[in-house]
């Protein structure tokens, strides 16, 4: 099917109003984040309905991010061949499907097919909502712009765990998907209205698609080989499942080098801007995504909180995170992005890691401002990485590396909740605890701090005028 075609000299600056298109995006984007962790709060009681312990519905999570991972390689192909605009409204389509069937959810392997295919229809909008970004927007105007959109996106994860709560705790966990419906509708009718078919830089190659069963079956099979592992009695599983994506993955590294048009094209990775963004990031994402899944377990498990106070509780991180929107372009204008990377890195690990320390006797608002500083030094981060990411990318190649960053950023989310529960697990069975203690939690909490610690090496670098023309920082 043909993508509808505009004249080549129509400029980013004839689409409508960069701010517009933004949170019309964000919308949509802040939905397919939202179900990622909203489940977090309500797992203890969606485990008590189902018959299961409460670690083992980690599987719920991880299976909607799992679909977003193997799915999303796909989303700059799609798009391409049958234009962006089509590909999203039919990406929220998909996704309102899903939520209702994981509405009607009677059982464990229910919800996890259900996750499922609500992730197949996620998948497609947070790498097509960034790619339309990149094509209709200024350059001038792009850290303005990110923000604007990956806010909402940032607050989704964050705030999924104390809407799950309050949810949990007033109505029925079921409410959770219910309001994606009336939602996604909304989502589907503003695009419609607003953004115009946005057609592809390049003609669309011939679809990879040995590359995306090789693709899905790596990033598939070691996501759930890392969930196995956290699960007792599931090792030689595991392992096993680990070995199928390892050697997925090396057979896909092998098909790439050969393919000229592959699914993912990791030669994007040598291009500074986007290698370093990608590594740094996925060593942050790391520790971000294993906080919405340890945090509302902490609070209910072991301070014994309501579900709707303990959403309450990490609520701040989702109000940091919004604190820090109008406050990234001019730290970036006034740091840059090396050393703002460099020293809000350092930050966002160390505020992370007090939550190890965290206990009952806490005074709950110490523990609500530590969280907000955790937000807000997350969220300047990320909105760094995913703008510098693509300074030295190629118009024709925005697509594939759009492709490619959305991709591995989904997959370091999942590693993030999948190692979250390992280690919960581990420190759980070195402890010989039946159920997880304070000091399981703390144990957590420092081994997936200490992984975005690493990151610092990363950021060291990126050269000193990185950027630029995106913040406006100059060097004195």
């Amino acid at each position: 099917m043909p993508i509808e075609e505009r004249p080549a000299s129509l400029s980013p600056s004839a689409y409508p109003d960069y701010r517009l298109i933004s949170l019309i995006l964000a919308c949509a984007i802040f939905m397919e984040q939202l179900d990622a962790t909203v489940l977090a709060t309500a797992l203890p009681t969606m485990a008590l309905e189902f018959g299961v312990p409460a670690p083992s519905m980690s599987i719920a999570m991880t299976a909607y991010l799992l679909a977003l991972a193997v799915l999303i390689p796909a989303s700059g192909a799609m798009a391409d061949r049958y234009g962006l605009r089509r590909v999203f409204c039919a990406s929220i389509g998909v996704f309102v499907a899903g939520s209702i069937a994981c509405s009607v959810a009677v059982d464990l392997p229910t919800m996890v097919g259900a996750r499922l295919l609500q992730g197949a229809g996620g998948a497609m909008m947070a790498p097509l909502g960034r790619l339309i970004l990149l094509r209709t927007v200024e350059r001038r105007h792009l850290v303005s712009a990110m923000a604007w959109t990956l806010v909402p996106a940032f607050l989704g994860p964050m705030l999924g765990p104390p809407l799950g709560g309050l949810l949990v705790s007033y109505l029925d966990w079921r409410w959770i998907f219910y309001i994606n419906v009336p939602i996604g509708i909304a989502g589907y009718l503003l695009v419609r209205r607003f953004i115009p078919e946005i057609p592809a830089e390049s003609q669309p190659g011939r679809f990879d698609f040995l590359g995306f069963v090789l693709s899905g079956t790596a990033l598939g099979c070691l996501l759930f080989g890392l969930e196995s592992a956290s699960q007792p009695g599931e090792l030689a599983r595991s392992l096993l499942l680990l070995g199928i994506g390892a050697g997925a993955g090396l057979g896909y590294l092998r098909h790439a080098r050969r393919h000229p048009n592959p699914l993912l094209d990791l030669s994007l990775l040598r291009i500074d801007s986007v290698r370093l963004s990608v590594i740094g990031g996925s060593l942050m994402r790391v520790t971000q995504g294993a906080h919405p899944f340890l945090l509302p377990l902490l609070f209910q498990l072991g301070f014994g909180y309501s579900a709707a106070y303990s959403g309450q509780l990490v609520l701040a991180t989702a109000l940091g995170a919004l604190l820090m929107r109008s406050l990234t372009p001019r730290l970036l204008r006034l740091f840059g992005y090396r050393n703002g990377m460099i020293g809000n890195g350092v930050l966002a690990s160390l505020g992370y890691a007090v939550c190890a320390f965290f206990r009952p006797g806490w005074p709950p608002a110490l523990m609500f401002v530590l969280l907000v500083c955790c937000g807000a030094f997350m969220s300047f981060q990320f909105a760094a990485y995913n703008t510098i990411a693509y300074e030295d990318v190629p118009a024709s190649r925005m697509s594939s590396a759009s492709s490619l960053y959305t991709t591995l950023q989904q997959l370091m989310l999942s590693v993030g909740i999948c190692a979250g529960a390992m280690f919960l697990k581990i420190a759980m069975g070195v402890a010989g605890h039946a159920q997880p203690q304070l000091s399981d939690f703390s144990w957590a909490f420092a081994l997936v701090s200490v992984i975005s610690f690493t990151s610092l090496r990363w950021h060291l670098r990126f050269d000193r005028d990185a950027g630029q023309e995106m913040s406006g920082h100059r060097q004195r």
